[in-house]
């Protein structure tokens, strides 16, 4: 393959058991990632993750930080700023308590695997450092879920700045994909004070990367990516700076998408509407030439 878009080699026997009836398809997962935006001198660069080559899914390649719903988010109110529930609830397309638990996740995910946290003190100030052994063991304790993120921002007396958030995108996994994931997609900006951190146990190196160098890599076969990953970065190349992205962001069509495939006598055609350069023509094995 010329670039490095990201395909499992089991898929093929997966649509085809999609198409013949004897796989059904699982309930995909909420979940939420951050493109999280710094300025340099000469635009934006966007942090990255490159998943350890153990993983199950996507294993060597480079995504954002992000990760599945915690239920628990639905269940308690947490401090709050910026726009309301209702808000966010309309904008995403579900209801109120998942946009609480969507947001959340996308803090709590930023906070879990880069260790930056997109609350504060009061509705209009970000907590400025987050590094020391007690911050780092509620942030180990997040990962292995002994504490809930509305925990968390309780014990911590922290605001969850929503205000500080884009949503961007939202992709659902492929019908036939065992692990399945409907995913918002949201651009932040690096609060001031604050840094990443290598802190993922899911990745084996973090980048900051301008989006179109990033897209170049891909295109050269350098940096393998899922397609929601290169399409989210050529997306975001053209923007001068995080706020010009951010703005960018209210604006954004959030009508989900989701692969689609279509079985012909001699070939699978995997398509993702929107999307015709990820586009697949498959033989199938066997089939008349």
């Amino acid at each position: 393959m010329a670039n490095g878009q990201w395909f499992p080699p089991d898929w093929p026997d997966l649509i085809r058991a999609l198409a013949d009836g004897t796989l059904t398809p699982v309930t995909p997962r909420r979940a939420a990632t951050v493109m999280l935006l710094k300025d340099t001198g000469t635009g934006p660069v966007v942090h990255m993750l490159r998943r350890r080559t153990s993983m199950a899914f996507a294993a060597g390649a480079y995504a954002y930080p992000g990760g599945g719903v915690d239920p628990r988010d639905d269940d308690r109110t947490v401090r709050w700023a910026g726009p309301s529930r209702a808000w966010w609830a309309d904008r995403l397309g579900v209801d109120g308590a998942s946009a609480q638990a969507i947001v959340c996740a996308a803090v709590r995910e930023t906070y879990e695997e880069a260790g930056v946290l997109l609350a504060g003190p009061t509705a209009d100030t970000v907590i400025e450092d987050t590094t020391g052994d007690d911050w780092e063991a509620d942030r180990t304790a997040l990962v292995a879920r002994e504490l809930s993120f509305a925990e968390f921002l309780d014990r911590r007396g922290l605001v969850l700045r929503s205000d500080l958030l884009g949503a961007w995108t939202r992709w659902i996994t492929p019908e036939f994909e065992p692990r399945r994931y409907d995913t918002w997609f949201f651009a932040a900006a690096l609060p001031a004070g604050q840094r990443t951190r290598d802190v993922s146990t899911e990745a084996d190196r973090t980048v900051w990367i301008r989006p179109a160098e990033a897209a170049a890599s891909y295109d050269a076969g350098d940096l393998l990516m899922m397609p929601p990953t290169i399409a989210t970065l050529r997306q975001l190349a053209p923007w001068a700076s995080a706020a010009e992205a951010l703005s960018a962001a209210r604006e954004r069509d959030l009508t989900p998408v989701l692969a689609h495939a279509r079985l012909t006598d001699d070939e699978i055609v995997l398509s993702w509407p929107g999307h015709a350069e990820f586009t697949k023509h498959i033989p199938i094995p066997g089939a008349p030439a």
